[in-house]
């Protein structure tokens, strides 16, 4: 049964392979979310054997499902590998440390660039607007899918944030540094009021935080990934779109009408020298 389901597999792989750069964005998306529920399904299933492992009981089986799991992933990866290769933008994604192939491949089958003509539009679609209320038996104003997605990178990004090499990794650590001074010097006492008052959920270790007009340490460390990956948005909104467009993009609102961002010279490596 192993050999008869290896053979399955690697016919699949070669199928894929020969298929996967011209697969459409639903096609890549639905191929993303069946590599992240299988990744979980497999960790899942690591876990329950290493348990089984300690206590003494048979695990072969499901140690057998755990590791041809991780082959039928590894083989999901290699066809989402193709499909990102195949889009031009990809170009400048994979100089971004952090940001591997099923990431890649995630954001360019979930984000439209003829529909984005600005980054607002973007961070809207992956709930990234913190104005943004879903209320009761209205549409969801954002895509699940995207912001989940938007928090992996975020936790990428985290990841390699020591690594001098993640640019969005330094702006996260940047970031969260700033975001605790203000936390310290009392700046968010207005939110901490008001989240005393409409959070329905509250641990007593959150509360003690709130309470002292501080944001929890969770929060802050939230804040700061979330303002790397709405960085790295923008940066590649603006690459992207002059990629389509041939022209600059709108700036973002932020600098435009707030100026509370800063513009960045971006590297474009898809300019090739003849």
């Amino acid at each position: 049964m192993d050999d008869e389901l290896t053979v399955s597999i690697e016919k699949l792989s070669r199928d894929l392979r020969n298929s996967a750069a011209s697969m459409t964005p639903t096609e890549a998306r639905l191929l993303v979310d069946a590599y992240y529920t299988m990744q979980k399904l497999r960790i899942m299933n690591s876990n329950r054997a290493t348990a089984m492992a300690k206590g003494g009981e048979p695990h072969e089986v499901i140690s057998w499902l755990s590791n041809q799991s991780l082959l039928l992933e590894k083989q999901v990866a290699a066809a989402l590998d193709k499909f990102r290769q195949s889009q031009p933008i990809n170009d400048w994604l994979k100089t971004v440390h952090g940001i591997g192939p099923v990431l890649a491949a995630g954001l360019i089958s979930h984000i439209d660039i003829h529909q984005a003509p600005t980054v607002g539009h973007i961070w809207s679609y992956a709930g990234l607007n913190p104005t943004a209320v879903w209320a009761a038996g209205q549409k969801r104003p954002w895509n699940s899918a995207l912001k989940t997605l938007c928090w992996k990178i975020g936790e990428s990004f985290k990841k390699f944030s020591n690594n001098e090499k993640c640019v969005y990794g330094r702006v996260y650590r940047e970031r969260k540094e700033y975001e605790i001074k203000r936390n310290i010097n009392g700046d968010h006492a207005e939110l901490c009021a008001k989240e005393m008052t409409t959070r329905k959920v509250m641990t007593e270790n959150q509360k003690t935080y709130y309470a002292q007009g501080q944001l929890p340490p969770g929060r802050i460390d939230l804040r700061a990934a979330r303002y790397a990956v709405k960085q790295f948005l923008s940066d590649m909104h603006a690459v992207w779109y002059e990629m389509e467009f041939g022209r600059p993009a709108p700036k973002p609102y932020p600098i435009v009408i707030l100026g509370h961002a800063h513009e960045r010279d971006l590297h474009q490596p898809w300019e090739r020298q003849s």
